[in-house]
């Protein structure tokens, strides 16, 4: 099993990473690293003697976490922000509609569960809105807008 990266390599984390349990003065499930964060590598190990992980000191965040090689790029490879997250709260910023047809109300709530940074035309999600149940809809981010004011609309 090889490493893909050595101490001091600069990464930059995939996925968020919460608390699982392991994270002192923290509970469970509580934010870590967000998504996109840029880090170094401090550290390299085995969990289970087939998972290679890295144990990544984010400096803007204060903090030194462990991280699966599946989670982490180089730091220089292509990155595209997105303005929400996996599991977050949306609104529709208007009513949304398939061949004419209103199916989601503006101001519909919605979970976001899935980012697609690749999409044509910019960041798109897979949205779940409450108002369809059992469908998924793919959504520009344009048409979206935090379920809360207080949410945060960073990259």
């Amino acid at each position: 099993m090889n490493a893909r990266w050595d101490y001091g390599a600069a990464v930059r984390l995939t996925r968020n990473v919460r608390n699982d349990g392991t994270f002192p003065g923290l509970d469970p499930g509580a934010p870590l690293v967000r998504r996109g964060s840029v880090g170094y590598v401090v550290d390299v190990g085995t969990f289970l003697q087939d998972q290679v992980i890295y144990s990544v000191n984010f400096l803007d965040e204060g903090r030194i976490v462990g991280c699966r090689e599946e989670e982490l790029i180089d730091a220089d490879d292509p990155w595209t922000p997105s303005r929400f997250e996996f599991r977050d709260k949306v609104l529709a910023a208007k009513g949304l509609s398939i061949n004419g047809a209103v199916l989601v109300p503006r101001q519909a709530v919605g979970e976001v569960v899935k980012v697609l940074r690749d999409a044509p035309g910019g960041v798109a999600y897979h949205v779940h809105f409450d108002v369809l149940a059992g469908r998924v809809l793919q959504i520009s981010e344009d048409l979206l807008q935090p379920a809360s004011a207080g949410a945060p609309a960073e990259d």
